[in-house]
């Protein structure tokens, strides 16, 4: 079953999809193991790269002819990474639509950052499929446009570590520190990041210890950058 409000994300991306494809791509793994073994979003997943990769190479390419190859080469990763995608699911508010299994609901997996950015390609793939290549390119560049508009962003989004540390450095702050702390079973650990930079304190989550380390720099870096 679809969660309460799905309806309304089609308005959020100003795009039509079949409502079929939409619940395939909000179903996550976990979700369709719990029911019966169901597909899943990860077909959609490997469409959806392609297409955004493919939306963001022609962007950049025909719009920045001053850039060199390894210059556009790095913005290109940036905008879609996983710390990227994610920023942009949270956006629209991806997260509440998700259909996840018990165990990623109660380990904060509306908020994962790999699961948002996978589930971001996987609508971008039934966008494909249901509106056509047009319209799943134009979804790409609006959805990314926020990154491309911003160039701080292809640092903070690519590297969040360096980028924080280099931004603490400038407002003169004290340099960051991390801790971890994990849960979950050792084939399903769950990381929490926690980071100090002065007076601040940020947290992320993650699969992983850098995963959670990326995250919990990147939500530090917003808010150092909104106060510089």
């Amino acid at each position: 079953m679809v969660p309460e409000g799905t309806r309304t994300l089609p308005e959020k991306l100003r795009v039509e999809i079949d409502a079929e494809l939409l619940e395939l791509a909000l179903t996550h793994r976990s979700y369709a193991y719990e029911h019966g073994g169901i597909p899943h979003n990860e077909r959609l997943e490997f469409l959806g790269d392609s297409v955004l990769g493919q939306a963001v190479t022609v962007m950049l390419f025909t719009t920045h002819p001053e850039l060199d190859e390894g210059s556009l080469a790095k913005r290109r990763a940036s905008v879609v990474s996983t710390v990227a995608l994610a920023e942009v699911a949270r956006g629209i508010g991806l997260g509440s639509h998700l259909l996840l299994g018990r165990g990623e609901e109660q380990t904060g997996g509306r908020d994962k950052d790999s699961i948002l950015a996978d589930t971001m390609e996987a609508v971008i793939g039934a966008t494909f499929l249901s509106a056509g290549p047009d319209a799943a390119t134009d979804l790409v560049l609006r959805l990314t446009k926020p990154l491309l508009a911003d160039p701080e962003r292809y640092g903070a989004a690519m590297d969040p570590k360096t980028s924080l540390q280099e931004l603490a450095a400038r407002l003169g702050a004290t340099p960051p520190r991390y801790s971890i702390e994990a849960s979950g079973p050792d084939h399903d650990r769950r990381f929490t990041a926690t980071v100090v930079v002065g007076e601040l304190t940020m947290t992320g989550l993650g699969s992983s210890k850098k995963t959670a380390e990326m995250a919990a720099a990147l939500s530090a870096w917003r808010v150092l950058d909104e106060r510089a």
